[in-house]
């Protein structure tokens, strides 16, 4: 914020993505059979970059002998689920169909679509509930924060433990050979 870079996804992504390459291929190299988390912005691309890096020999050359696309979940949805039952919750309770019927997907940013039902969807209301939610982090910053602590428990700590436990949480999960967020 306020440092003139006009695409700070794109600016994350450039810097994280070495590091995940760098991590990606360590796990490779150990034959690392647990669960790999990306939870650096931008959460989809970076969980591909730990897939795609993980999978190439040393010339470069995909082989596919790193680690499976489903070892590798992307941790950055869950604020953004937050940031939805907030407003269904606290703000206006048109979107009150979120807190049970309701689904985010995508990636945490502009490219994110919040259902506010799955059963009953309606097309107004959840592009309304997902324009407040891509805005919300904007809204604080308006008026003097920065949101660090949301991110860090509802996309982090939270979410990756609900993953452990085998329970229901969001996370960018590999669809089709892109990592997606999800349910």
């Amino acid at each position: 914020v306020g440092s003139g870079v006009k695409d700070v996804r794109m600016y994350q992504f450039e810097n994280n993505a070495k590091i995940m390459a760098h991590y990606a291929k360590m796990a490779r190299e150990s034959r690392f059979k647990g669960l790999f988390c990306a939870v650096s912005d931008p959460v989809d691309p970076l969980a591909k970059t730990a897939f795609l890096e993980s999978n190439k020999n040393e010339d470069g050359e995909l082989d596919y002998m790193g680690l499976l696309p489903e070892q590798i979940q992307g941790f950055g949805l869950g604020v953004m689920n937050a940031r939805a039952a907030y407003f269904a919750k606290r703000r206006d309770p048109r979107f009150s169909r979120f807190l049970t019927e309701g689904r985010s997907f995508g990636p945490h940013g502009q490219d994110l679509v919040v259902a506010d039902s799955i059963e009953h969807y309606d097309d107004a209301l959840s592009r309304e509930l997902t324009e407040l939610t891509v805005t919300a982090n904007l809204k604080m910053r308006e008026i003097g924060f920065k949101p660090f602590v949301a991110p860090a428990f509802s996309s982090g700590a939270l979410s990756i433990l609900l993953a452990l436990r085998g329970e229901w949480h969001c996370g960018s999960v590999f669809l089709g050979g892109i990592y997606m967020g999800v349910k």
